[in-house]
């Protein structure tokens, strides 16, 4: 028997008829189509279904949609503004972070939670952060290079916004 989930996603309120058992991670790639939320193990181990939930990178294979009700939830596809990249997907480009890509929007919005909790992370605290997401094709030191070139990017935001 299915039931109307109603979920405020990347700003917007989107509404779904969905199993009750239904994984978030398949209402927003099924349901949404909102296919930058990767499937990547089905055991909640790698993270490429990572999303943030009120802030927080969360692996969206692990919470149930009705779970999700009430809550912001962001995707890869909401992080950017719209005339341009967010500093961590610049970052990214620029440092030549990602590879296939298919770990890379996890990557990024478990570093979008580090960042808000930490504006400047050692290298321990950012490898430490990204554990949970696990990327095939590199040995991480892009990846590393890249938070740490966004972090520097976001803290240079904050002091000019803070100037003036």
């Amino acid at each position: 028997m299915k039931r109307s989930v109603t979920l405020s996603v990347n700003g917007a309120t989107r509404t779904a008829e969905v199993e009750p058992r239904a994984l978030l991670v398949h209402v927003l790639r099924d349901e949404l189509h909102l296919t930058g939320t990767h499937i990547g193990c089905d055991t909640s181990q790698c993270g490429a279904c990572t999303v943030l939930i009120d802030g927080r990178a969360v692996k969206s294979c692990t919470v149930l949609a009705a779970q999700a009700e009430g809550q912001a939830i962001t995707t890869i596809e909401g992080l950017a503004p719209r005339d341009g990249l967010h500093p961590l997907q610049q970052a990214f480009w620029e440092k030549h972070g990602l590879q296939c890509g298919f770990c890379t929007p996890g990557v990024i919005l478990t570093a979008v939670d580090l960042l808000a909790s930490n504006s400047d992370p050692s290298e321990v605290e950012i490898r430490h952060a990204i554990e949970g997401n696990y990327c095939r094709c590199t040995g991480y030191q892009n990846i590393v290079a890249a938070i740490q070139a966004a972090a520097a990017t976001l803290r240079g935001a904050s002091a000019a916004r803070a100037a003036s």
